[in-house]
């Protein structure tokens, strides 16, 4: 009995541990044991097998009475599991077998102690299967759900529950998704393709199956948005791109809708040839997706409105500066003039300014703008040189002259210089969504270089100091990204042409027109095209290294440094680069190794035997410097161990998104994604950023990532470059900026452990005076005890003295006793023993 209670109590744990499990999870089994008539069958057989002698040798068990009444309830899997074929261990299922339930369900696949455990296939009546890894009973690990319909995922599942990394498909084939679940929800980072072409989907971040954070969203039309969601919808900053109808919104954006500060560009195609960009673009305030409030419209030909906007209207104070650098201040009513309601302007040539009460940039107090003085320019419509602030060096009767032959000499140099923006322009680039040619201050300056300009002892931070406007921000002075057209770029040359030629010759007041002939004879004609440096030389390399600039142009900004001259124009000097490297603790580079890259470029470095080290650096010589270091102090011995760590993690990462975005051939539920609608294209859009190629397609397959990377790997710069930048310099920096926060964190637990330190040394001095104040104080004891004893030892020895010097009574022969003399006054007593007598 005693055992048919043990064995009931274990079934009726068996029994509530099913009633525990999940609806989700309703076919977990009970250990598995073999029915009673098994159980005796294999019994007898045992007994069958001992032999006969053996069997006689056996004691005579005692006589036991069968207990007929008693009742002994049925294993659990025995109400679920209607038959089961394979191998069995002390009556339990174990090993490989198939149960075939009750309900019509079927497992094929490995057991354990009775329980589905290992690799294994459990199919439902209904048609969907699990094919995968099982765990006590539980779906877990990695397996593949289909469904009836086709559907089908394939990924990390937890106790039956899509949970982890995993691939859906829907029935049609059209609709995967790639990425995170939680619970069996779409959540963390994924992607979702709304079609079997791959042109349309979504990439980014999911919270509960809905998009929320940072996503990038291409439509079936083209059309881009990358930036934040919120419930599926655009909601903080973004930029959609429309390619339809090529225009491009940057900025806020709140439940879909432009909303708050943004900038929007319409692009238009440009013409070859000509010096404009031909985009169209406003900077302002936006409401409800209209212009409104605040704002700045950009014309393709360089006029610009600065003012106020009403349903995207000019509409309130407003400034006007035409194309040829006269402005108009006042009042716009419904996009036009207040006072000039008849005046129509066109975006890309300047109307007749006559009837127009303008004023030049001269009259608004600027000693030194540089926009036209009224001068008919002989360059041609489209192009206008700002000279005035040159201009005025000259006597005024001479300016006119002045700036007619400087504009002959551009005019016959001016097919070749096209020519030379046009190349610089194009550098480091990929290319112009809408074939625009705009140079950038980077592209400006290796010009420049190329050109030997700063061998006239005069750097390129000099440089931007002459050719910067008044009023503009010291940030963007030596800003690498700023941009120029092309007659900002022949203003620049004239510039640099003049101040360069009036440094040489002081004494000799050369005119606009000597001064750019010569430069253009001695600098640009015969060193333009040649492009030397880290940087720019070979193209593919120029822009893989691009993808660097933007984290070390932050990084030169933070080390830049108040220059005594120009205290609100950080910048950095050749000597600080030196000591950076040195902080960085750049392996493999050394002091000589970083004078020769900064030289190899600049012969003002090295004079003689001497160096100098206070020429400053413009953030392209500090990212070529870079790339100079990257090259040297990148062995080869590090580059066969970066390939070994880079196969080792392709191996164990396996298949990645990509290639598992190639592999789905099959589709996912109707009812689980639907594709977001575009946004209403006559919104108006512009982005200060621009949308990199690949944002326009579908993400590239991995086969050909994986094809163009073996490519680049071929050559050792790419493996330089790499390595310097993300294992040696950025983490370097990022090591040195945490030391720079955790130096208060330091200092602070440093004073905190001081004061404790201090309170210690206080507790302990008191301690050590309370001590020494004890020894004291029984020294003193000791002492006073010792001059007490002293002082009673002579009193005692005095006393004896004293005592043997005083005379004694004489003594009777006939007396038995000594008697000894009474003290005085006792005569009764020597009376009365005289009478006794």
């Amino acid at each position: 009995m005693g055992k048919m209670k043990k064995k009931d109590s274990k079934k009726g744990e068996r029994e509530r541990s099913a009633q525990d499990t999940p609806e989700e999870c309703s076919f977990k089994l009970s250990p598995v044991s073999i029915t009673p008539s098994e159980e005796q069958h294999s019994h007898s057989s045992s007994m069958k097998s001992i032999p006969q002698e053996e069997h006689m040798k056996q004691t005579e068990p005692p006589v036991v009475t069968p207990a007929t009444d008693v009742y002994e309830e049925p294993v659990l899997t025995q109400l679920i599991v209607e038959k089961y074929e394979g191998e069995l261990l002390n009556g339990l299922y174990e090993g490989e077998g198939v149960a075939y339930f009750k309900d019509g369900n079927i497992y094929r696949g490995m057991f354990s102690e009775g329980m589905m455990h290992g690799k294994g296939k459990y199919t439902w009546k209904d048609g969907l299967t699990y094919e995968g890894d099982f765990y006590m009973n539980f779906p877990m690990g990695h397996g593949i759900y289909k469904w009836s319909d086709g559907s089908q995922y394939e990924g990390e599942v937890y106790k039956a529950i899509r949970h982890g990394h995993g691939i859906f498909t829907s029935s049609n084939q059209k609709v995967s998704y790639v990425g995170d679940w939680h619970k069996g929800t779409r959540h963390g980072k994924g992607v979702i393709y709304y079609n079997k072409e791959g042109t349309s989907w979504y990439e980014g971040d999911w919270i509960s199956n809905k998009k929320e954070g940072w996503g990038v969203q291409c439509f079936i039309s083209g059309n881009i948005y990358e930036g934040q969601w919120k419930n599926n919808i655009f909601h903080g900053m973004g930029k959609m791109r429309w390619l339809t109808s090529n225009e491009e919104y940057a900025g806020q954006w709140e439940n879909g809708i432009q909303n708050g500060s943004g900038t929007h560009t319409w692009f238009l195609r440009r013409i070859p040839g000509t010096q404009y960009s031909l985009r169209n673009e406003y900077v302002g305030n936006f409401v409800n997706g209209i212009r409104q409030g605040q704002g700045q419209f950009y014309y393709a030909n360089g006029a610009m409105y600065d003012g106020e906007w009403k349903n995207n209207k000019k509409h309130g104070l407003g400034k006007f500066v035409f194309k040829n650098g006269q402005i108009y201040v006042g009042e716009f009513v419904e996009d036009q003039i207040a006072e000039y309601p008849n005046f129509k302007y066109d975006r890309v040539n300047t109307p007749d300014l006559s009837g127009i009460r303008t004023q030049s940039s001269m009259n608004l107090g600027s000693s030194t703008s540089r926009y036209n003085t009224g001068i008919p320019s002989l360059a041609g419509s489209y192009i206008e040189l700002d000279l005035s602030a040159l201009l005025y060096s000259f006597p005024e009767e001479d300016r006119q002259e002045e700036l007619k032959q400087v504009e002959y000499a551009v005019l016959r140099n001016l097919t070749v210089l096209r020519k030379i923006y046009k190349l610089y322009s194009q550098l480091g680039s990929d290319g112009s969504p809408d074939n625009t040619l705009l140079m950038t201050k980077l592209q400006f300056w290796r010009f420049l270089k190329d050109c030997k300009f700063h061998h006239y002892s005069i750097t390129l931070s000099e440089m931007d100091r002459i050719l910067t406007v008044e009023n503009t921000d010291a940030e963007e002075v030596h800003s690498p990204h700023s941009t120029m057209l092309l007659r900002t770029f022949l203003t620049n040359i004239i510039y640099l042409a003049y101040h360069i030629c009036q440094t040489e010759n002081q004494e000799k007041n050369m005119s606009l027109a000597d001064c750019f002939t010569k430069v253009m004879v001695q600098n640009i004609l015969p060193h333009a095209t040649n492009i030397k440096g880290f940087l720019f030389p070979d193209a593919q390399k120029a822009s893989y290294a691009i993808s660097y600039i933007e984290k070390s142009w932050h990084i030169y900004r933070i080390y830049c440094m108040p220059n005594t001259f120009h205290p609100y124009e950080p910048t950095m000097k050749m000597r600080h680069f030196l000591l950076l490297m040195n902080d960085l603790k750049i392996t493999g580079l050394t002091a000589t190794n970083i004078v020769d890259i900064l030289a190899a470029d600049d012969p003002c470095v090295r004079i003689d035997q001497e160096v100098n080290l206070e020429l400053e650096l413009t953030f392209l010589e500090f990212f070529e410097a870079l790339l100079g270091c990257a090259s040297i102090c990148v062995t080869e011995e590090q580059i066969k161990q970066s390939e070994s760590e880079l196969l080792k993690r392709e191996e164990s990462q396996g298949s990645s998104i990509g290639e598992v975005t190639a592999y789905l051939k099959e589709g996912q539920p109707e009812h689980a994604f639907q594709p977001q609608a575009d946004i209403p294209q006559d919104l108006f859009l512009r982005s200060s950023m621009n949308l990199k190629d690949k944002r326009q397609s579908p993400p590239i397959p991995v086969s050909s990532i994986k094809k163009q990377q073996r490519e680049a790997r071929a050559e050792k710069w790419f493996h330089q470059t790499d390595i310097f930048f993300l294992k040696k310099f950025f983490p370097a920096h990022e090591h040195k900026e945490r030391l720079k926060e955790e130096i208060p964190k330091i200092r602070e637990k440093q004073a905190e452990e001081a004061r404790r330190q201090q309170i210690r040394e206080e507790e302990e001095a008191r301690l050590k005076a309370e001590r020494e104040a004890e020894e004291a104080k029984r020294v003193e004891q000791e002492l006073l005890e010792k001059a007490m004893a002293a002082m009673e030892a002579e009193q005692a020895a005095k006393a004896q003295e004293e005592e043997q010097k005083s005379p004694q009574p004489p003594v009777t022969p006939h007396d038995d006793a000594i008697i000894i003399p009474p003290p005085s006054g006792t005569k009764t007593a020597t009376a009365s023993k005289k009478k006794r007598k």
